[in-house]
């Protein structure tokens, strides 16, 4: 088993198995892969208890052996965009096989991670039934176990105490959960300034509000900050990544990049070189709701505040008139973030606002949200993205159907349109042309001309 975390080994110039596996799927120069690690603008999520499964590439896994496969992905600087998928239960809902059937839609599809929400049912089981199956890095919110149970416990998630909070973080850490939001940035400065500030929709986080309101009732400040080394000790002894959750991210455009979001920032810059220092992989989360005009300049202010470590958005989501189908309105904003640095995309479903996605709800965000990464690395010129594109191209070209199918993202649906809507006479076109197909008619005028 992996006695250091990746950081600690990167610094020394030493090669994991994870650090390996990553270097050959985003074929990156392992000693540049070791540069960036070592800097902190490239993370590989992956709890050291993982170390000990069978570190494999997408294109070895085996649906039969789940829980003894791992995959591992780079997150940051020179790589492809990740995409991250959240399942997870709510009190409304809890059925495993749910989540089940969301975990094997999230690998058929090629997330990247997934990230265990759960918030309704024995979180324990929950979370350890869902590492059984997940064969990719796996996140967690560790508030939303803290507030379970200290509502159980006590009558009210707010006296949770900073031991109950560790406890939690500590047991997740050892069940093999690969990266946990941490909503350590909202501060006491910070909530003055979202009390002045007037904000539309306050904190839409529900790991922001979960400490907000502790904080509020307590009259201390944020223990996440303030016991931050104690986070280290754990994060290190298990090689848990950090991602510096954004509990005052805004919650509509209206709010969008205001002095909260802003200070918030501030501070998990300050929180990336504490990381850094101390061996622990660190990411930062940001903002979720965005117009299009502020999407860049989000991207760089928080390139330039944390440090370059690497960037993982929520969408970001562009407007806020299309419940139903928020998987569109976030990967617009997702193609344009990733394009101005942004590392690590989360999906957001058709069910964003409106209730638990169920496994059709995950297949559609994560299509939308692996479109919009796409998209991004096409735009910043990666080669193995252009090849695709390329292959495309000719098979269109060639009329050449099943190339066609093969190299779609969604296979299935591209190939049941043509089943549904198929051509009456001419099977190597589409019904869309028919008849007048313009490759086949060129193909036909020029084999005309030189016959």
């Amino acid at each position: 088993m992996r006695k250091e975390t990746i950081l600690s080994l990167a610094k020394k110039g030493l090669v994991s198995k994870e650090i390996e596996i990553v270097a050959k799927t985003e074929n990156i120069n392992i000693d540049k892969l070791l540069e960036l690690i070592s800097k902190g603008y490239v993370v590989i999520p992956a709890n050291i208890l993982k170390s000990q499964r069978n570190i494999i590439s997408y294109e070895n896994l085996d649906l039969n052996n789940l829980e003894k496969e791992f995959i591992p992905c780079g997150i940051g600087k020179n790589l492809k965009v990740k995409v991250n998928v959240n399942i997870g239960t709510s009190p409304d809902i809890v059925d495993l096989e749910i989540e089940r059937k969301k975990v094997l839609v999230s690998l058929k599809y090629k997330a990247d991670t997934l990230m265990d929400l759960s918030t309704g049912g024995d979180l324990d089981k929950v979370r350890k039934e869902i590492l059984k199956f997940t064969p990719i890095p796996l996140g967690t919110v560790p508030l939303y176990q803290v507030a379970k149970e200290a509502e159980e416990k006590y009558g009210c998630s707010y006296k949770a105490t900073i031991d109950d909070i560790f406890n939690v973080i500590e047991k997740q850490a050892q069940d093999g959960v690969d990266f946990m939001t941490i909503h350590a940035g909202v501060t006491l400065r910070s909530l003055e300034l979202l009390e002045k500030d007037k904000r539309l929709m306050g904190i839409v986080s529900r790991g922001g509000a979960l400490i907000a309101e502790w904080m509020i009732y307590n009259e201390k400040e944020n223990p996440l900050y303030t016991h931050f080394d104690r986070l280290l000790e754990i994060a290190r002894k298990y090689d848990i990544t950090i991602s510096l959750g954004d509990g005052l991210r805004p919650g509509c455009i209206k709010d969008a990049t205001d002095k909260p979001q802003i200070e918030e920032l501030i501070t998990l810059g300050e929180l990336v070189d504490v990381c850094r220092e101390n061996d622990v992989q660190v990411m930062v989360e940001g903002p979720g709701h965005v117009p299009l005009n502020m999407i860049e300049t989000n991207m760089k202010i928080q390139k330039s505040l944390c440090k370059g470590a690497p960037f993982y958005v929520l969408g970001p989501i562009v407007t806020d008139i299309a419940p139903g189908y928020d998987h569109i309105t976030a990967a617009i904003g997702g193609a344009l973030a990733a394009y101005h640095g942004a590392d690590f995309l989360c999906y957001v479903t058709p069910a964003e606002h409106l209730g638990l996605p169920d496994e059709n709800d995950v297949k559609e965000g994560l299509i939308a949200s692996k479109i919009a990464a796409h998209a991004a690395d096409l735009a910043k010129g990666r080669k193995d993205s252009w090849k695709k594109d390329i292959e495309m191209a000719i098979a269109r070209d060639a009329l050449d159907w099943e190339k066609q199918f093969e190299l779609a993202i969604d296979p299935e649906k591209a190939r049941l349109y043509r089943e549904k809507k198929a051509p009456k006479k001419d099977k190597d076109v589409c019904s869309m042309c028919s008849d007048f197909c313009p490759v086949k008619k060129l193909k036909k005028a020029w084999e005309k001309k030189y016959d």
